[in-house]
């Protein structure tokens, strides 16, 4: 019984993946995948496969569990259930980066990516390292001045982008689209350089769960009991930043995921974070490829 939620997570999110897979312009059925996966599917079903609906299948579900794993983690360190992984202007400062690209047509790539993904991920850095500037008293950073700081410099960003976007009205449909979220950057490429911030980040934040326990008693409580706040604070601030960036950055502006899947799964599972953190970022996973799949379904035959 102890396990039962981590198997009905997974039987879920391995549902998802076979949907996923399958549906589209194109349906293959589970007979084509299993072909496909044994090499002897038609040309093009394996094309569909192996091009399209696989790294987008994969980019979706890491960014959905990118997401909901950081959105737990500010939910534990804030102790706000409402808190979620933009609340530090992580978003905004992607979204400024990737118009600005847009606007003066940024021609540099890295790895073989567009510019785009490139300068959202280091603005969403940016920051990061901003706001925790503008935060710090000390050696100590405050929950309130990193909530203040977060929101001023967002709006900040948001007006700045907005500005540009007025300005370069031939880039305004694209900025939109990016900034409204998409799985766009489908390609191995861009899961393969998402990657290891990714799994750097959410390792991180998977042991964190009792750090995020020993928060929930307040920051003097936690002291006495012999966890160093302000280290813990940082590094677990900073792990969540990351994975948000890297997940905002090829990905797009995706809201609520960060913020409802890791309230229902406190709520379903209780405030263990033990719990709560890998439920949370198999949850995150699940539901946005249930999203992107009923996306698809409603514009087909688009993908």
């Amino acid at each position: 019984m102890k396990n039962k939620p981590y198997l009905s997570s997974f039987i879920f999110l391995s549902f998802a993946l076979l949907l996923s897979l399958a549906i589209g312009s194109v349906f293959i059925s589970p007979r084509e995948l299993w072909q496909v996966i044994l090499g002897n599917g038609t040309e093009i079903s394996t094309s569909i496969l192996w091009k399209i609906r696989l790294p987008r299948t994969v980019l979706v579900a890491l960014t959905g569990a990118a997401l909901a794993g950081s959105g737990a983690t500010y939910q534990g360190l804030f102790r706000n259930p409402l808190a979620d992984p933009f609340l530090i202007g992580i978003a905004s400062g992607a979204g400024l980066g990737a118009v600005i690209a847009m606007s003066v047509q940024w021609p540099y790539s890295f790895w073989g990516l567009m510019a785009i993904p490139m300068a959202a991920f280091l603005a969403a850095l940016l920051t990061v390292f901003i706001v925790y500037s503008l935060a710090r008293v000390g050696q100590t950073i405050p929950t309130t001045n990193l909530i203040l700081a977060g929101v001023a410099f967002s709006s900040f960003a948001t007006s700045l982008t907005s500005f540009l976007m007025i300005r370069s009205t031939s880039e305004v449909r694209r900025a939109l689209g990016w900034l409204l979220g998409g799985a766009t950057q489908n390609n191995w490429t861009a899961i393969l350089a998402m990657l290891p911030y990714l799994v750097i980040g959410i390792g991180i934040l998977l042991f964190s769960g009792h750090a995020l326990n020993v928060l929930q008693f307040g920051d003097d409580q936690a002291q006495q009991l012999g966890l160093n706040v302000t280290r813990t604070k940082r590094i677990l601030l900073i792990a969540s930043s990351l994975t948000t960036a890297a997940a905002v950055a090829f990905s797009g502006i995706i809201g609520f995921i960060g913020l409802i899947v890791p309230h229902l799964i406190r709520l379903w599972f209780g405030p263990d974070y033990k719990r709560l953190l890998p439920l949370s970022i198999v949850g995150g996973g699940t539901a946005l490829l249930v999203s992107d799949i009923v996306a698809r379904i409603l514009i087909t035959p688009q993908e």
